[in-house]
Parts: structure tokens; C-alpha cells; sequence
């Protein structure tokens, strides 16, 4: 058995609440970098979303806008990639 076939229900599990955050514009920050991202990621950096998930939308949309520190918990190359917002598709 692959990582692949071991991650498959938790990034089904994750995609999920990636996109049901409450607001359009967190669906379309969280939900939008997980599709964008999500097919390369190890179980390190779906570990790192789950626990992105459980911080509050305002606050995690202020961390990806640059308009609030980052915690050190959630700093890093994959909060550099979510700061980024090229994976936002508003249409």
C-alpha cells in the first residue's frame, strides 16, 4: 500500500472542510490552496494544513495577507506558498 492510497481519506476528509469554511473568500483562500497544492503534499504537509484548518478564517486569511504575524507554528516554505495567493481563482 502507497502514502497515496494512506492520505486518500484524509485529504477527501480535508478538501471538505477546505471549502466549507463559511465565507466565499475563505473557501476560495483555504479551498483554493488546497487544490492547487495538495497532490505533492506528504503526510508533513497535510498534517501542517489539518492543523491550519483548526485556526479561525480571520485569522488565517490575515497570516496569507501578510497583515498579521504568522506563528511560528504555522511559519514557514508552506505558509510562503500560501502567501503567494497565485492559486485564487476569482471568476
Amino acid at each position: 500500500m502507497t502514502a497515496d492510497v494512506d492520505l486518500a481519506p484524509r485529504l477527501a476528509r480535508t478538501r471538505f472542510r477546505a471549502w466549507h469554511r463559511g465565507t466565499r473568500e475563505a473557501d476560495y483562500m483555504i479551498g483554493g490552496f488546497f487544490d492547487r497544492y495538495s497532490a505533492a503534499w506528504s503526510e508533513a504537509d497535510l498534517a501542517w494544513f489539518e492543523a491550519l484548518l483548526e485556526e479561525d478564517d480571520v485569522d488565517v486569511m490575515a497570516w496569507a495577507l501578510g497583515t498579521q504575524p504568522v506563528p511560528l507554528a504555522l511559519a514557514g516554505e508552506r505558509m510562503a506558498a500560501m502567501q503567494r495567493l497565485d492559486y485564487v481563482e476569482i471568476g
